[in-house]
């Protein structure tokens, strides 16, 4: 695999298919430009899922979020696409992306996209003494 930006994301079988558990990402480092004004904007990335069949290889997706920083994008549609991607390579029984953007113009920015497999019912949380 190069060490160059990529829209490709690798995946490989989830090796606990028949558990339901949780796969966090934490990514603090993503950037992209304003569609306005062509100035940087930072993100921390936040991705929460239940495998399926299958997980994101984690370099493809440091070189997928890495492809963003040359690309004007909204907050909104960019967390969206990378969602929407992420869910067509893992088909996840749950997924979410927690895009919390740095300040611009004294606003900070916070967008939370999510995806459900309609026939995936979630655990009851249990809460220990």
């Amino acid at each position: 695999m190069s060490t160059q930006p990529s829209k490709a994301l690798e995946t490989f079988d989830n090796p606990h298919p028949q558990r339901d558990y949780t796969i966090r990402i934490r990514m603090p480092e993503f950037t992209c430009l304003c569609p306005k004004t062509g100035q940087p904007d930072f993100a921390e990335l936040e991705l929460e899922y239940v495998p399926h069949e299958y997980c994101v290889e984690l370099k493809s997706l440091k070189m997928y979020i890495w492809s963003f920083r040359d690309e004007g994008a909204f907050h909104e549609d960019v967390t969206n696409q990378i969602l929407d991607k992420l869910v067509s390579v893992c088909n996840p029984r749950f997924m979410r992306l927690t895009a919390d953007f740095n300040v611009r113009g004294g606003v900070y920015t916070t967008i939370v996209a999510e995806h459900r497999d309609p026939v995936w019912k979630a655990p009851e949380r249990v809460e220990l003494p």
